[in-house]
Parts: C-alpha cells; sequence; structure tokens
C-alpha cells in the first residue's frame, strides 16, 4: 500500500474531522479525510443598535431580598442572637427599554443603618448584628431610588445553649473535616474518626468525648482544646490550618466547650429543607452573583445559613463559586468562548438545593431563525427558546445522506445499504425523511438493535455457558419480541420487576439471576427505571440528594419478599412471591416497604410488593419515570442527555432544558408510554437534524444543541459496519451465518474487535460500561491487524468482486464504495484522486481497491455518527 492520503480533500460537509482518526504510516495509506471551507453562515449579525450592551447600563431601580417580608414585596429583616446573620441579595434593574440584563449589586451598593449602634453591613453584604434595637436599613446607589428595609435585633447577647447537632456539626462539614478524604473516610485518619458529612452527630459526638483520653475537649480551657489547636494549627495538623482564630467558626466551637460540650439535645430543632436564593439567574461573563442560603426549621424557623452551606458548580467551564457562595460566571477572553447553564449545588447538612446561572454568549445579538423556519414538533421550540436565551444560533440542517447514515446508525445499529443510499438522495419526495423514519422503525433491525442495548443494561448474560445459555438467549429473546411488538414501556418495566416462574416460561426472570439480593435490586431497578443512583444511601445518607438510608431500605422492603426455589432446568431458578410482611433490615432497625418520599405502606401477606411499588413507578404523576426514559433516548441519539449523567438525575443535577425534559415525559406519558413514538419524535424534530458542522459561535456548545455532536460508532455498530463496507460477515461461534455483532444475545461471543472498542460486558446497569473512547489499540487495530487485513483481501469481498467486475466503470465503482461508507456520492475531485491511483497501481487492481477500502474504514467519516 502506498501513501495517497495526502492528495484526499475534506468534504465540506466534515469540517469537524479536520484531524484523521489514525497517523498514517510510511507503508500504510492514511486515513481519508474529508472536509471543505464552510462557504456560508447561517445567521446575519444584527446592528449595533440592536446588540446586546457589552458595557453595564445605568441603574435605574434597586430590588433587595432579605429572605423575609412583613407582607408580600415588602422586604424586612429579623436577626435573633449575637452568632444571627442576614445576606442580603440587591439586584440592579436598568431603566424601562433598555436592553440589558439585571446584575447583582450586592458588593457594590452602599449600606447604611440607623441607629448605627444596633447592626453593620460588612463587605460581602452580610447584616451582623451589635445590640439589641429596632431600625432601618438603607440600600442605595447612583441614580436609583434608595431602598429602606425594617430592621430588628433581638437576644443579642442572650444566646441559648448551643446545640452539637445543628451548630457544631456543620462546622466540620463545611471545612470538610468529615468528607471522605479526611476523617469522614472509613475508619477515620490519624486516629481521629468523623461520620461522613455528619449525618450521624450521634457517633461524631462520642469520638469527639471518649477518644484521644479526653484531650480532644478541655472545658476548664476551652483554646487548649486539640479540636480547637489542630484546626486552627496552634498545634501541627496535617490537614493545614481550617479554621481562623476568632473566626466565627472558631468562636462557636470554643463557646460550646465553655459551656460544657453538651450532646445534643433530642428535642432541639432540625433543619426540615433549605432554600437558595435567587433560583436562576442570567450571568453575563466576568459577572457575579451572590447566593443566599435559607435553612427551614422542624419549630417552624428559618434561618440564614449561607455561611456555613457548601457549595459545587457543576460546569467549572461555566462559572466557579467561592466559600461564602458568591458564583462568578468565566471571565470575558478566558479560552474559547462558552455559552450554557451551570448548576450551583448547595448542601446544608443533610438537605440539598440548587441555583442555575444561564450564561449566554458576550457577543453582539444574531439573528436567530423564526420558530416558523426552525420548528418542527414541541421539541424545536423548547430548544429554540433555549438558544434564544443564550443569544446562541444553530447550525443549518444536515444534508440528505447525513441524515439517511446518521438516523439508519441510531435506529437500526447499520449504516445504510447502497440502495437505499441511491433511492434517498434520487427521491423527490418533500416528506422521504419522515418516511425513512417509519421504516426503519418498523424493520426487524431496530429490535435487533435495541434489544442489544436493554439486554446489556439488565445484565444479561452468562456467567457459565452449559448452564445459563438458555435463560439468557430467552431474556434477549423476549427483549427483542418487546421491542419489534412496541411492548408499552410501563408493561415492559412491570414484566421484568414482578418476574415470576422459570426463564422457560418467564423469561425476564433471568433479571434476578445477575440481580441477587434485595440491595441490588432496589439500586439497579431504581437507576434504570427512575434515573437515581441509590447506592450511597445504603450506608448513609445520600451527600448529593434528600434520600436518607431510612428510604433506601424502605425501597429495598419491596424485594424482601421474592422467593426462590430450584427450577426444572439445572442452574436456573424457580421465582415466586413468599408470602409475608415486606420489610427490610435497616441500620437502625426494622423499616417497612415505602415508596420514596411517602410513608410505609401498608401491603398484605398474600400481594406481591413488588406489585404496589410497581404501581407507583408507573403512575402517571411518578416524577422519576418517564422522565427516565425520555432522557436516556434522549441521550442515545444525541449523544448526552438532558440530565448527564443520563441515569443521575438527583435535583442537584439539574436538566439543561427542563422545560424540554418535562414536555417530553408528559408527551411519553399522554401517549400510552410508546416507545417507537418517542424515537419518531425526536428524530423528526429540526434539532436531531441539525448539522454537526459548527457556525461561528456554536462550536464550543456541549448541553444546549445547538448541532449535532458526532460520536464514535458503538463496537458492535463498527464492527457490522466495516463488514458490510469490505463485503465480508464476521462469524460467531455458535450462530447462524451472516448473525450480525448487535444480533448477539449477550457479550459472551469472544472478539478481540467488540473488546477493544468497548463493548460492555453487562456486568453494570450503567450505560457507562460501554467505553467510546479512542485508544492505541484501536487505532493499531484498524491499521494492520490480521482481521482487518482478512477482511479486505481474498476473493470474496468487496475490493475482489470491484476489481474483476467489467459491467461498470471505475467512476461508478467508486460511487458505490462511498455510498456504502457515507451514503453520499464522492466529489469531484475524490473522484479524479482515485481513479489516477487505480491507474496508477494497474498491475494489482485488486490490492488497489483493498487500499481504498482499507483507507475509508479508517476515517472519521466512516467511524463516527455524525
Amino acid at each position: 500500500m502506498l501513501p495517497i492520503h495526502k492528495n484526499f480533500s475534506f468534504h465540506r460537509a466534515c469540517r469537524w474531522l479536520a484531524s484523521p482518526w489514525l497517523i498514517g504510516s510510511a507503508s500504510a495509506v492514511a486515513a481519508v479525510t474529508f472536509s471543505a471551507t464552510m462557504n456560508y453562515l447561517l445567521l446575519q449579525r444584527v446592528s449595533a443598535a440592536d446588540a446586546v450592551l457589552q458595557t453595564p447600563a445605568a441603574i435605574a431601580r434597586l430590588e433587595v431580598s432579605t429572605g423575609e417580608e412583613s407582607a408580600p414585596g415588602i422586604p424586612t429583616i429579623k436577626i435573633i442572637g449575637t452568632e444571627g446573620r442576614r445576606q442580603l441579595i440587591v439586584t440592579g434593574f436598568p431603566a424601562a427599554g433598555v436592553v440589558a440584563i439585571p446584575r447583582d449589586l450586592t458588593r457594590e451598593v452602599h449600606y447604611s443603618v440607623e441607629p448605627a449602634t444596633i447592626a453593620t453591613v460588612n463587605s460581602l453584604g452580610v447584616v451582623v448584628p451589635q445590640a439589641d434595637g429596632l431600625g432601618r436599613l438603607t440600600v442605595s446607589v447612583q441614580g436609583a431610588e434608595p431602598v429602606n428595609v425594617p430592621l430588628i435585633v433581638e437576644r443579642f447577647g442572650n444566646d441559648p445553649p448551643i446545640d452539637f447537632a445543628s451548630q457544631i456539626v456543620p462546622i466540620f462539614t463545611k471545612h470538610a473535616c468529615n468528607s471522605g478524604g479526611c476523617h469522614g473516610k472509613s475508619g477515620g485518619q490519624n486516629g481521629f474518626r468523623l461520620s461522613l458529612l455528619g449525618f450521624e452527630p450521634g457517633e461524631d459526638y462520642e469520638h469527639l468525648t471518649k477518644e484521644a483520653r479526653g484531650r480532644r475537649l478541655l472545658v476548664a480551657a476551652p483554646e487548649e482544646s486539640l479540636l480547637l489547636t489542630k484546626a486552627s494549627a496552634a498545634t501541627p495538623h496535617g490537614g493545614g490550618r481550617l479554621i481562623e482564630k476568632g473566626s466565627p467558626s472558631y468562636a462557636l466551637i470554643n463557646r460550646w466547650i465553655a459551656e460544657g460540650a453538651s450532646p445534643s439535645d433530642p428535642n432541639a430543632r432540625r433543619v426540615i429543607g433549605i432554600d437558595a436564593y435567587p433560583l436562576i439567574r442570567v450571568m453575563h461573563p466576568s459577572s457575579h452573583q451572590q447566593v443566599r442560603v435559607m435553612a427551614h426549621y422542624s419549630d417552624g424557623s428559618n434561618e440564614d445559613v449561607t455561611p456555613m452551606a457548601q457549595y459545587e458548580v457543576n460546569a467549572p467551564e461555566l462559572a466557579a463559586v467561592d466559600k461564602s457562595g458568591l458564583v462568578t460566571a468565566v471571565e470575558r477572553g478566558v479560552g474559547p468562548q462558552r455559552s450554557g447553564t451551570a448548576a450551583l449545588m448547595v448542601r446544608y447538612q443533610s438537605q440539598v438545593a440548587v441555583f442555575r446561572a444561564t450564561i449566554p454568549l458576550d457577543s453582539p445579538l444574531v439573528k436567530l431563525p423564526s420558530a416558523d423556519a426552525f420548528v418542527k414538533n414541541f421539541i424545536d421550540r423548547h430548544v429554540l427558546d433555549n438558544l434564544v436565551s443564550l443569544g446562541l444560533p444553530p447550525s443549518i440542517p444536515c444534508d440528505d445522506a447525513t441524515f439517511l447514515r446518521r438516523v439508519s446508525l441510531d435506529i437500526v445499529g447499520r449504516i445504510p445499504t447502497l440502495d437505499e443510499s441511491r433511492m434517498f438522495l434520487a427521491d423527490a419526495d418533500p416528506t422521504k425523511r419522515e418516511k425513512a423514519i417509519d421504516r426503519l422503525l418498523e424493520s426487524p433491525e431496530y429490535a435487533d438493535y435495541f434489544a442489544n442495548k436493554w439486554s446489556s443494561i439488565l445484565r444479561n448474560k452468562r456467567t457459565d455457558d452449559a448452564l445459563h445459555r438458555r435463560g439468557s438467549y430467552s431474556f434477549h429473546a423476549w427483549i427483542r419480541k418487546s421491542m419489534l411488538e412496541n411492548k408499552p414501556y410501563n408493561e415492559f418495566v412491570r414484566d421484568i420487576l414482578t418476574a415470576t416462574g422459570e426463564a422457560g416460561s418467564h423469561p425476564p426472570v433471568i433479571w434476578y439471576r445477575q440481580v441477587t439480593d434485595a440491595n441490588q435490586q432496589v439500586e439497579d431497578s431504581s437507576q434504570l427505571f427512575l434515573g437515581l443512583r441509590l447506592q450511597c444511601a445504603r450506608c448513609h445518607h445520600h451527600p448529593f440528594e434528600k434520600w436518607s438510608s431510612e428510604d433506601y431500605y424502605q425501597l429495598s422492603a419491596f424485594f424482601s419478599r421474592v422467593g426462590r426455589k430450584k427450577g426444572l432446568q439445572p442452574g436456573e431458578d424457580r421465582l415466586f412471591h413468599d408470602r409475608g410482611t415486606p420489610q427490610a433490615n435497616g441500620p437502625k432497625g426494622v423499616v417497612k416497604a415505602a415508596v420514596l418520599g411517602s410513608p410505609p405502606t401498608e401491603i398484605a401477606a398474600d400481594q406481591d410488593p413488588r406489585q404496589v411499588l410497581l404501581d407507583w413507578m408507573t403512575a402517571a404523576d411518578n416524577p422519576y419515570f418517564a422522565r427516565s426514559l425520555v432522557n436516556r433516548y434522549w441521550k442515545h441519539f444525541f449523544s448526552r442527555g438532558l440530565v448527564e449523567p443520563e441515569d443521575d438525575m438527583r435535583l442537584t443535577n439539574p436538566p439543561t432544558n427542563p422545560a424540554l425534559l418535562d414536555a417530553l415525559a408528559k408527551h411519553f406519558v399522554e401517549h400510552g408510554y410508546d416507545l417507537k413514538d418517542i424515537i419518531r419524535t425526536i428524530c423528526r424534530s429540526a434539532t436531531y437534524q441539525l448539522s454537526a458542522e459548527p457556525n461561528e459561535l456554536n462550536a464550543e456548545d456541549r448541553q444546549s444543541f445547538s448541532r449535532f455532536y458526532p460520536r464514535r460508532l458503538p463496537a458492535e455498530v463498527a464492527l457490522d459496519s466495516i463488514d458490510t463496507l469490505a463485503g465480508k460477515s464476521t462469524g460467531f461461534s455458535g450462530t447462524l451465518g451472516g448473525t450480525r455483532a448487535v444480533q448477539l444475545p449477550d457479550s459472551n461471543f469472544n472478539n478481540y474487535f467488540l473488546t477493544v472498542f468497548g463493548r460492555p460486558n453487562g456486568d453494570s446497569a450503567c450505560e457507562c460500561e460501554r467505553v467510546s473512547d479512542a485508544n492505541l489499540a484501536q487505532s493499531l487495530h484498524l491499521i494492520n491487524s490480521t482481521d482487518i487485513l482478512g477482511k479486505l483481501t481474498g476473493n470474496d469481498g468487496r475490493a475482489f468482486r470491484l476489481a474483476n467486475e467489467k459491467e461498470r466503470d471505475v467512476k461508478q465503482k467508486i460511487s458505490e464504495l462511498y455510498l456504502v461508507a457515507f451514503s453520499r456520492e464522492p466529489t469531484a475531485e475524490e473522484t479524479s484522486l482515485i481513479e489516477t491511483y487505480l491507474v496508477a497501481h494497474a498491475e494489482n487492481v485488486a490490492g488497489a481497491y483493498e487500499d481504498l477500502i482499507w483507507s475509508l474504514l479508517n476515517t472519521k467519516e466512516f467511524l463516527f455518527n455524525h
């Protein structure tokens, strides 16, 4: 083979392929890549008069939020005790008619207190009490009417005793003392152990007071306590200085020890929820937004806990946050321009909340397409609304060849046939795309491909071929039949989770073969069908969610009455409902079955509790079931979910487009949980049919779906596609000839290509088990493996047939290769180059065609769905 790749041009639709999949060697034809200079702009810039203001607009009105109101819209402040604080949020608004985003002025305005003796306002915009009294806080800025807020300070210097659980433990959490990397890890650190994130205050108190010979707390000399000297680095501490001497945290711990270091009061108020304010804001690059956190207690009281809350941003490329809750959007000019939504996770004790920052492009406003021009269905309306809010223009629609290849790969897991490509490209019917989607959905290959997807995450695999072959094959066949018949998704899930009997008559019982105990069953079923990862709650309160260990074991109890006995077939169990009360042994005792967020459910002993669980899961108003499925399928077609990861749908991991996720779930329920319908709806949208080619503004978009995100073909699809292009099928032991990789019933078919390209083993309910990243082993396999070489050579492949076929000319043969590989015709330049290469190697035409096919299958255009 000779290097011919330098002469190949780039196809206009694939400029994103700028770097080849492989670096060719001196003796190998390197990857053929195709692109051309894009000579269009989808959107024209509007005049400067209509542009977004690049400098802050003059402030005409102030709005002050204090966290409480004396009447609707009338803020007030009431601070109780010496430690009481109140974080102000001050927002500045431009004059009516001025195009500008309201901005946070919390740290820029002037504050004054009358009388000045009762409180001060620090540089962070925090009201700090000084003495009891009634007064007024005035907030002012140039150009706006001052805002006056009534202020009350009570019980200054007359604080109640400090409660260990609600006041001291949060200090440990804020300063990461009880994190998994410090004293909160299993076994603790350096002889000192705390419960992870403070979820077990009773245990923490025991460790503090009864270990280390009592030296951690010295009531007679609080400042000599190891707890304070270590934390303030007065005594050498491996974690360094965590608390400054004289800081509020230091003072609070010091006072607690001086008061006698009492344990938690079992009757003391407890946090039952928190709120973050504001909930959402639009932020320009380099701008700031202060967030306030209010805790709500069991006694009906509220408290500002902003300084003690923990903060984490899910999109550090868009925004950052400091310990005080100040969110900062990325600076102008730092890295490529990005836009999108960043979610700030706020955690205080066992409660969580979220603030969302929408960050538009910091560029002159562009003319986005009108709804009439862009919208094909409700998906596009929600996507366009989001793009408008971000000032982010979508790419142009993809061409017919790209669409056919994309939708074929996504629905049936294969590249289009030669005849399909020719007919589709020649068809002038304006509805041909819709018809292609319908045709693919009704083909048996759709069932093959989606059975492959579901079989893997349902853990259908043989751990013992002799004993498990019958069950695994029957479960795969059942899944495929369900897809082919378009069984409603709610029925599909119910059939699996409530399965009884043996694999021969009830194949879904195979799920219980791999997922053997109630804990695994609740974890897999929640992750698969509710989009909730509850594994953390097995041992402790979920660190990023509201779910406790009690919630976990109450849900687990629904699987507690699954009985097993030996089946008729060797190696297979028979499942049955074991009569009795559904309950589980939690860390604090026996708990009864209860669905998430509800009290325990009364279930008769002769009633299978799994049926009760499924009644709740599949109810139309279940907040997780439908959303989980549509998010999973959205990721299948768009490379990332509206919530990412697709099975981690926590409050603290919100969707990038909440309205779209809600609309998809509502549509799914209203259409009877029809899987084909949701696929059809997605694929018919203009959003799905956008080009992968970025325009000048959306190249950095990773979450708003302003363009199609290219992705590498899954292992099975890549192998089948190579077989199709080479004209040879891969043989799999124990299967009929011509069986495609996507048709295999499980992963227990040895094939190096499938392994190295990331086929999942079926060991997890997470789709992340499928590896999509490129690596050196893949490149080497495609370059020079005997497996690939064997597909190209010999007298039974496409290369030999093309070399020996006399009825067609060279141009027709080149066209065939391009239509099979890319579903498009070659450009004139590509045709000319290949013709020249074939003439130069006329003494070995078959070898020249082998070179050409090898080059085509090594391109990104071939190996990626775009």
